[in-house]
């Protein structure tokens, strides 16, 4: 099936996401994302030796970092 000029991605395709995608999500800088990677701080996974993100479990590790640092006072 072709896809036309203009048509969305389809809903499932935008609940994995590359790493760039992820930054863009996240409001981070790309390398931001893979210190975090690094660091094991950030949930992903790696898809034929690439990352991948799922948007639910990075909108879940966002309302942890939030209940933390309110928790914390930072």
């Amino acid at each position: 099936m072709k896809r036309e000029y203009g048509e969305k991605k389809s809903p499932f395709r935008t609940q994995i996401m590359t790493p760039k995608e992820a930054a863009k999500y996240l409001g981070l800088h790309l390398i931001t994302i893979y210190r975090l990677i690094k660091k094991g701080k950030l949930p992903g996974f790696k898809v034929g030796g690439q990352w991948r993100f799922k948007k639910d479990i990075l909108d879940a590790w966002i309302v942890r970092k939030i209940k933390k640092n309110s928790r914390t006072g930072d």
